[in-house]
């Protein structure tokens, strides 16, 4: 299978004229999106709280989290971002995608709109 980028916009708030484009690697086993630190910083991003994440070889490894807003052809949603440190692998998780409305196509692996988002039957 091959890989899927994504190419967004990332803010501080949904109104905040600085940003800054990243092509990022999408990685639906990754519930949030990990951008590095620096980055985060230089935008204004303060974290909000540590989370405890399980990595693909087992470990078990605590973050800061915070929360930004990201826009993907013209739609911009709220999501949780993880502050990655230099090892770590630098993603756009789940969270965004669905916050967005998108969803990776599995035959094509390309994003595309979700037809709708999963709702409970009421």
């Amino acid at each position: 299978m091959g890989e899927t980028y994504i190419k967004v916009r990332v803010r501080a708030s949904p109104r905040d004229e600085k940003f800054v484009e990243l092509n990022m690697l999408v990685d639906t086993g990754s519930t949030y999106s990990w951008l590095p630190s620096n980055l985060l910083e230089k935008l204004g991003v303060k974290p909000v709280r540590k989370a405890k994440f399980k990595t693909i070889t087992g470990d078990v490894v605590e973050r800061a989290v915070s929360h930004v807003f990201v826009e993907f052809e013209g739609e911009i949603a709220p999501t949780t971002v993880v502050f990655a440190e230099n090892k770590d692998s630098l993603v756009f998780g789940l969270h965004g995608l669905e916050s967005l409305g998108l969803e990776v196509d599995p035959a094509t692996r390309q994003i595309r709109k979700s037809e709708a988002l999963l709702a409970l039957k009421t």
